[in-house]
């Protein structure tokens, strides 16, 4: 049986966790119709999708984390369309909605890795790192 290191174990659980507490949470929702939320580890890709005009499929747009900011720290995106957050900086980061707007925008703590967000109403979602609170981002959502 191959030994996991107590970090990556740590990580692992934290991980689920998170999940379970958000797919509990999601449950208990009233009438309002949030977004979806969707972790993923994956490798990052090496462009960014944008859709030609006419074209109905969503699009997948990468939010890079890296020297302590967000960039772009303001996107727009069409309803459907999912927002992929790359962790490479040199310290842990979240992505954390300030706002009720925002509630689903709850990333695990990440180090290296990418978490995604599928944006289903219209609307401006605000963010920030809760570990490093000067780091902001919008997304606005057409």
């Amino acid at each position: 049986m191959p030994m996991v290191k107590p970090r990556a174990r740590s990580t692992q659980v934290v991980i689920g966790c998170t999940l379970a507490a958000a797919l509990l949470v999601a449950g208990c929702g009233g009438s309002d119709s949030g977004s979806a939320a969707t972790t993923t580890k994956r490798p990052h890709p090496t462009t960014t999708t944008s859709q030609p005009a006419g074209d109905t499929k969503p699009a997948a747009i990468t939010v890079e984390v890296n020297n302590m900011k967000f960039a772009p720290a303001d996107v727009t995106v069409k309803a459907g369309d999912t927002v992929t957050w790359h962790f490479a900086d040199k310290a842990p980061h979240t992505v954390q909605g300030i706002g009720d707007k925002a509630m689903g925008l709850n990333s695990p703590i990440i180090d290296k890795g990418d978490w995604s967000y599928t944006f289903t109403v219209a609307g401006t979602y605000r963010y920030l790192c809760s570990l490093h609170p000067e780091m902001r981002g919008t997304i606005t959502v057409q």
